[in-house]
């Protein structure tokens, strides 16, 4: 593997890939730059654009990143698209052309189960999805073990796609797809961030590939500082309040100057709670509201970070010390530099 933070030289090469078979089969010469964008809310996981010098039929192609360093020549795969051309402009002496890349998972997304298509109870959910999955698509898919279990019937809605419904599946077992450089599809679990190792750090070092310009959003606006919870049923009405009053804390009713109320009227509690259950589930309500997400942008040369991976950020000049963080967004540019930019989320809780 390369040395990402050292110098080297590098360049892009595209293949047409056979969808049968899945290796590449005929290098693309026609591609002068491009972006690929890997994003976790895109339905499918992501898209990219390249700029052509000729038409393409549809097809699906394999970018790579080649580096020269110490003599040594090694290909990266960046990602797999199948690729359709949808328009092109003429200058009088060069043919411009831009062709659209999307995942290998927008063939879920053309196709739909039929009317009332529907799973058994007790129907191992990753063996579902792996099989439905395999016959609706040409990638490779990589089988997942788990064994979470259908606890009841599952109906495929009027509109659901293939992709609609298997990604409404996998939330049972609280997986996710996932894409791998090449094509692949993955079953990745959920997990939380705190569980996560990074897999890269980027600090502002000399030999750093982070750039320095880094943005950071915050919202403080939806947190409440004060959760009423109602409980009503069979003749039974209790009401119990949690507040956050805490000087220290920057959401508290102290430190903002007023209220922010959070009202839970259906609260998920067993039947005939006491009032010490009622108040315990108040201020563990709060605790949970008073997360506030933060979200990191900025940009760096390449290095083998995915979306999914957590990674650790040591920018000390913008206030960034230890802050782990989990990849969300990438937007890598096909050019010299091979620049990403990128979206990291965190959270941090405001009231203990």
């Amino acid at each position: 593997m390369p040395d990402w933070t050292a110098s080297m030289q590098q360049t892009f090469e595209f293949y047409k890939v056979d969808p049968e078979s899945w290796n590449d089969v005929e290098k693309v010469d026609v591609v002068t730059s491009g972006t690929i964008n890997r994003d976790e809310d895109h339905e499918t996981l992501g898209d990219a654009s390249f700029e052509i010098t000729n038409e393409l039929d549809e097809q699906y192609i394999r970018v790579y990143l080649t580096t020269i360093q110490n003599g040594e020549e090694e290909k990266t795969p960046l990602g797999t698209f199948l690729c359709q051309t949808p328009g092109s402009s003429f200058t009088g002496s060069v043919k411009n052309v831009t062709i659209d890349g999307y995942s290998p998972l927008t063939e879920l997304k053309e196709k739909r189960p039929s009317i009332g298509y529907s799973l058994n109870k007790g129907r191992n959910v990753l063996d579902a999805a792996y099989q439905i999955t395999s016959d609706n698509l040409r990638a490779p898919v990589v089988k997942g073990s788990d064994s979470s279990k259908l606890s009841s019937g599952f109906v495929s809605n009027l509109d659901d796609t293939y992709l609609t419904f298997l990604t409404d599946l996998l939330l049972i077992a609280d997986y996710r797809y996932g894409l791998d450089p090449l094509g692949r599809i993955l079953f990745m679990p959920k997990q939380e961030l705190t569980s996560l190792q990074p897999v890269w750090t980027y600090d502002d070092g000399n030999s750093s590939i982070l750039y320095p310009e880094i943005s950071v959003d915050r919202d403080l606006y939806e947190i409440p500082n004060v959760v009423e919870v109602v409980y009503s049923k069979d003749n039974q009405y209790m009401l119990s309040t949690a507040t956050n009053n805490d000087p220290g804390s920057s959401v508290s009713t102290v430190s903002r100057g007023r209220r922010i109320v959070h009202r839970e009227t259906n609260p998920d509690i067993k039947d005939n709670p006491t009032k010490a259950q009622l108040d315990s589930y108040a201020r563990n309500l709060l605790r949970d509201l008073s997360s506030l997400e933060y979200k990191l942008t900025y940009s760096h040369g390449y290095c083998p970070v995915r979306i999914g991976d957590c990674v650790l950020l040591n920018y000390e000049r913008a206030g960034l010390t230890n802050i782990k963080a989990r990849v969300v967004k990438q937007s890598i540019k096909l050019t010299p530099g091979c620049t990403v930019e990128e979206t990291a989320v965190y959270t941090t809780n405001l009231w203990e």
